[in-house]
């Protein structure tokens, strides 16, 4: 049997995929330490969303035990029928039905129920016992929440971070177990960031200027270079399209002409121009409705 090349292409990097993340499948990492402090919209809202609320969610064709684990309100009320229980009771993990479930055995009682083909894992249990014994604070959702500086997290070793990024990168990497890779030569590192930042290769003029740069600020240099750059607009402005399914053709069977390409354009000089996001998104969303528009 002939196989298109197209597809012996196709199985070879399936096959090498597979085979890199083989051992990753089966390593025996320890789980990663809990948080210092549990947050709910980080930690929390991800597991009940993705475990709970298929049955106590907003659905209420669906809602078993007329339990709501999506709402403040549901979350925090009596249970019914449970002799005044309540599934979560602030800094009580012990007098939380919650925990009593995800804990048990008994598969008449365990949280998710086997039938449901879901599960916890012990990390995502002990994220749930924590987050209830440190009172349970329940957050609306990030959107509706105002921005807040962090506090840069203190690491073991301050040795490996040269900013304040980098702190906070140090010590998600400790709390995982890991430890940071050596410095890449200038060379790929300015192949990698002209990549990710234009979408572009370096040119040979610029590797020269960069490899023969001792300044202090060579890197920032490259970096403020790239930014400035009219394919920086280009590089970042199709994550944008994409999301709003832009196309220059119509696309199938009536391909007529579409001229779709000022907005194109528009979003483009909007990123080079550093246009603020609450700007960017009321003149995508009602610009025809601004004065003078």
């Amino acid at each position: 049997m002939n196989i298109p090349f197209k597809y012996t292409v196709g199985l070879l990097i399936l096959a090498g995929c597979i085979a890199a993340c083989w051992p990753g499948c089966h390593s025996s990492q320890p789980a990663p330490a809990l948080p210092r402090q549990v947050d709910f919209n980080f930690h929390i809202k991800p597991i009940l969303s993705d475990r709970c609320f298929k049955c106590h969610g907003p659905d209420e064709g669906a809602r078993k035990a007329d339990l709501r684990l999506d709402t403040r309100e549901g979350a925090f009320a009596a249970l019914k029928d449970e002799d005044e229980r309540y599934a979560i009771v602030p800094g009580k993990p012990d007098q939380s039905m919650l925990v009593h479930r995800i804990t048990s055995t008994d598969p008449e009682e365990m949280m998710p129920p086997p039938d449901s083909r879901l599960s916890l894992s012990p990390y995502e249990i002990a994220l749930l016992k924590k987050w209830i014994a440190q009172g349970a604070e329940w957050k609306e959702h990030w959107a509706f929440l105002p921005p807040e500086k962090s506090p840069v997290p203190v690491v073991k070793d301050d040795s490996w971070p040269r900013n304040e990024i980098d702190h906070f990168v140090w010590n998600r990497m400790q709390q995982h177990g890991l430890a940071p890779s050596p410095a890449e030569s200038k060379e790929k590192w300015l192949r990698r960031v002209s990549f990710d930042l234009t979408g572009l290769p370096p040119s040979p003029e610029e590797l020269e200027a960069f490899l023969a740069n001792e300044e202090a600020e060579a890197y920032e240099q490259v970096v403020d270079r790239l930014l400035a750059s009219e394919a920086y607009g280009e590089r970042m402005a199709p994550l944008w399209l994409d999301a709003a399914r832009y196309a220059d053709s119509h696309g199938y069977q009536d391909d007529r002409p579409r001229t779709m390409w000022p907005w194109r354009d528009w979003v483009i000089q909007a990123f080079n121009q550093n246009m603020p996001y609450d700007s960017f998104l009321i003149w995508q969303l009602a610009g025809d409705l601004l004065p003078h528009a």
